[in-house]
């Protein structure tokens, strides 16, 4: 997965932590999630803020 694949880092996310609220979750830590996701493989400087609202807003759709 790349940085650019947010419903499959959302649904992988809601996979790993399905008792996680991902309304409540700082960039910080969903960052470091991201990374350590197991099918994850993208360069680590390619992020930014609005990549990880975009995630965030496809995992809270995912936990709906």
């Amino acid at each position: 997965m790349k940085w650019t694949d947010s419903q499959r880092i959302a649904e992988a996310l809601y996979d790993k932590y399905p008792d996680v609220d991902p309304k409540t979750i700082r960039f910080t830590d969903l960052y470091d999630w991201i990374l350590a996701l197991e099918d994850f493989d993208d360069e680590p400087e390619k992020c930014g803020e609005r990549i990880l609202e975009a995630i965030q807003m496809a995992w809270i759709k995912e936990a709906e």
